[in-house]
């Protein structure tokens, strides 16, 4: 199948992927008294005095945000607002499909920080949560650090946080084939970005030590010039030993590379330096780092990629739907890294030990029982890290 050629058909043909769906019936004047006027003027009352009922006599509580500027859509970059609508369609689809998530998008006309945390802060009481969306770095940590000051709800980049969750339950499954523990692995990131900080981040904070991220200029270390604030605060906790070069050079020995990043970049030559059996996630779409099969020749013992025509796609909709349904369930105040952690475990316990192989380390994607699983756990650890308000 042509997917461009076919997709761009069925687009027009359903003329946008969302709609919205009464929720009550409106077929006798009572129908309409209770639902609007004068009924209505109990629930808004009720609500004035106590907003936290917002959750319960609105559909709050179920409605998240799918929040972007456009300036990085999928593998097409810059592309504006409007034409990152199919895109933030799409996701809210698959908030519905596979977490019971009302969600709508919100498509800001402004690269400007402060403008959009003003735009959300001031839309977060008609939402339980804020998912930010195919937003450029470095832009968008900031944009998520300053919405996480000032809103009480869940706020959650799902570029970054839903990447290295499912990077993590990955990794996770893969060490239990190679009878080996995550924390005494080395891994090496290329790409310095979103995704790429924020696993770096989750594998810290689960307690794997040689962590060694490259950028365009090669190896972040402290004390290397030109440092962004972000990547300083990178190499405060990665690459101890502060080796340098370029992705070759620091690559040699290495039990893990995961690639979020750009196509081609790792070699046959680069993989067969490697320590042995290594692990490859190759996450640059549509085209890989290193195509599977070239990886695979070249000794990798263990390969995912973003992509569904290959085993072990590292897909984020195994995380994102689970975790805002756990955090809504629990009206958590915010997505911690207890709630992500348990996310990547949920994910990782979905496989069962008689199915865990080589081509299949994480469940898949259309598997509808993987967001309820992640769901529990998101809700539990919430509730055990002291966000939940329910």
């Amino acid at each position: 199948m042509d997917y461009a050629k076919e997709s761009q058909k069925k687009h027009e043909e359903w003329n946008g992927k969302i709609g919205v769906v009464s929720r009550v019936p409106l077929q006798t004047r009572e129908d309409l008294s209770l639902a609007y006027t004068p009924g209505v003027a109990a629930p808004c009352l009720a609500i004035q005095e106590n907003p936290e009922l917002s959750y319960s006599l609105t559909r709050r509580g179920n409605m998240v945000a799918v929040v972007t500027d456009g300036t990085a859509v999928l593998g097409l970059g810059d592309i504006g607002p409007e034409a990152g609508m199919p895109v933030m369609e799409g996701k809210c689809v698959l908030f519905k499909e596979f977490g019971g998530i009302d969600a709508i998008p919100l498509c800001i006309r402004s690269h400007d920080v402060s403008e959009i945390v003003q735009t959300v802060k001031l839309l977060a009481g008609s939402f339980g949560g804020i998912n930010l969306e195919d937003i450029s770095a470095p832009r968008c940590f900031e944009i998520e650090r300053q919405l996480k000051e000032c809103c009480d709800i869940p706020i959650f980049h799902d570029d970054q946080h839903g990447t290295a969750v499912v990077a993590l339950a990955a990794m996770t499954n893969a060490t239990k084939i190679l009878n080996r523990s995550i924390q005494e692995l080395s891994v090496v990131i290329n790409g310095a970005g979103a995704a790429g900080e924020a696993i770096a981040s989750l594998l810290y904070s689960v307690g794997v030590k040689e962590i060694v991220v490259c950028d365009r200029k090669g190896a972040i270390y402290e004390g290397r010039d030109g440092l962004t604030d972000e990547k300083k605060k990178l190499a405060a906790f990665t690459n101890p030993h502060k080796k340098s070069g370029n992705l070759a050079d620091v690559l040699p020995g290495a039990d893990c590379f995961i690639g979020v990043s750009v196509s081609g970049c790792l070699t046959q030559d680069m993989v067969r330096t490697m320590a042995p059996d290594p692990m490859i996630f190759a996450l640059a779409n549509p085209n890989p780092e290193i195509l599977p099969e070239d990886a695979k020749q070249a000794g990798a013992r263990l390969i995912g990629t973003g992509r569904s025509d290959y085993p072990n796609q590292i897909n984020n909709v195994l995380a994102f739907p689970g975790i805002f349904r756990g955090a809504l369930d629990v009206r958590a105040s915010e997505i911690n890294e207890a709630m992500k952690l348990a996310a990547a475990k949920a994910i990782a316990d979905c496989v069962p030990a008689d199915q865990l192989s080589e081509d299949m380390l994480l469940p898949n994607p259309l598997d509808r029982s993987v967001g309820a699983a992640v769901a529990k756990a998101v809700a539990q650890a919430a509730i055990e890290s002291g966000v939940a308000r329910k």
